[in-house]
């Protein structure tokens, strides 16, 4: 994806929009040849977003935590002191939210178009982990 020629950016991903991708750790692992900092905002519940990072094995620089959307972009922003901060979100609302927080809004059909990120099908739950294969990094 075309980061306008500096990766001096923090990226972060509603949940949503992460879950809709085929492969999301390798959606992670590709920004961050083009990021400073990529993490994932959503209003659920921290667990959520805590377990689907786990599942997918990504790591994240920031997260929501018992936080709102709106509140995370606000923090991460005063946290991570980068030349651009862009939101990757879905609909009007996620739109709304990064423009009241000062953020880039980028929907993910265009973010997913520049980058070459594979779009899931429409209530794909696909595991994207081979069969039998074993976490080592669960108690």
């Amino acid at each position: 994806m075309d980061s306008g020629g500096s990766s001096d950016m923090t990226l972060a991903f509603e949940l949503d929009a992460l879950k809709s991708l085929v492969d999301p750790n390798a959606v992670f692992n590709d920004a961050r040849g083009w990021t400073s900092y990529v993490g994932v905002v959503s209003d659920k519940p921290t667990y959520v977003v805590t377990n689907f990072t786990r599942k997918e094995r990504i790591r994240q620089d920031f997260f929501s935590g018992p936080r709102g959307v709106e509140e995370s972009l606000e923090n991460v922003k005063r946290q991570f002191d980068t030349e651009r901060h862009v939101f990757v979100g879905t609909d009007e609302a996620h739109r709304e939210q990064a423009e009241a927080t000062g953020w880039e809004y980028l929907p993910l059909d265009d973010a997913a178009e520049a980058a070459g990120w594979e779009r899931a099908e429409e209530g794909d739950e696909t595991d994207h982990f081979e069969e039998g294969e074993q976490r080592d990094d669960w108690p």
